[in-house]
């Protein structure tokens, strides 16, 4: 009996969700940093088994938004509600509950399709720690189930998958067996010098950042990728620190970007990066739609 349906990973900020996906795909395909909101895009990661497909919809984090990008941020995430056959809650094990969590519970009241909550970090906390959790969330909500995990290390990953399995209906896959996300190259090459962004700057630095791959093109004769992307900043003094002093930091930022794709695209990739200060952009809703940030 084969069974296909879309699965929404849901949670606050740096519960793990990207980390999740991406370890169930086998393959990278969501950004992860230890940073919170890294994720600002509702993105598809497919796995397809001999008895099943998965298709996961990865999405920011939950949590009290103050800024137009952060409230399209969860707005994002808030949409898979009614997209999706199920929804894994994660939760961060080594975190109180909190008002986030208490948030997200009181927007699943009405929501007619099963959730899994799942207890995520679980090798970073004792056995004695663990369980007064589990009874506190239990008394929160109706879960379907309550699985521990540890995305990091996959421990028991694959009895979520089974959980999973047994609530998505009987069905033929949606896509073809060898896809992995619905995502054009153009938008995964964005992510992955943002995330470089993210990793190496600081404050409030990457999250004032957007990427847009300007083009993207295939060099057949020479066997590579060329890319010229713009990293668009709100502060002249962020654009300082995206190019540091001599240019040092944007080359950084460049080589890893670059080496990333190199392994993705399994292929040589050229890649050139400007920087262009756009007073404010995460406050103008124009903007946010024309770089991506919109309910999907």
């Amino acid at each position: 009996m084969f069974k296909s349906g879309y699965i929404g990973i849901i949670g606050k900020p740096n519960a793990g969700k990207s980390t999740l996906m991406n370890l169930i795909v086998g393959e990278k395909i969501a950004i992860s940093t230890h940073k919170p909101q890294t994720t600002r895009n509702r993105i598809m990661g497919i796995k397809t088994t001999e008895t099943g497909q998965f298709i996961f919809l990865d999405t920011p984090g939950i949590h009290t938004a103050r800024t137009p990008l952060n409230r399209q941020m969860v707005s994002t995430a808030m949409s898979v509600f009614n997209d999706v056959n199920v929804l894994l809650l994660l939760t961060d094990a080594g975190a109180p509950i909190g008002k986030d969590d208490n948030f997200i519970l009181r927007s699943l009241k009405d929501i007619p399709i099963p959730v899994v909550l799942v207890i995520n970090k679980i090798d970073l906390v004792s056995k004695e720690k663990l369980l007064p959790m589990i009874d506190e969330v239990s008394r929160l909500y109706p879960f379907e189930e309550i699985i521990p995990i540890s995305a990091l290390k996959g421990f028991n990953v694959d009895r979520l998958l089974e959980i999973t399995r047994k609530l998505l209906p009987e069905g033929p896959p949606y896509f073809p067996d060898d896809m992995i996300t619905d995502r054009p190259e153009r938008f995964l090459a964005a992510e992955m010098i943002r995330e470089q962004i993210t990793i190496l700057t600081h404050k409030e630095v990457p999250y004032s950042t957007a990427v847009v791959i300007d083009t993207f093109k295939e060099d057949t004769e020479k066997g590579l990728l060329r890319l010229q992307a713009t990293v668009h900043v709100e502060k002249d003094s962020q654009k300082g620190i995206i190019i540091g002093k001599r240019g040092g930091m944007l080359k950084r930022i460049g080589t890893a970007a670059r080496l990333e794709m190199e392994r993705f695209f399994n292929t040589r990739v050229y890649l050139e990066l400007f920087v262009r200060v756009q007073k404010d952009w995460a406050q103008d809703l124009r903007t946010l739609g024309e770089f991506g940030y919109t309910n999907e």
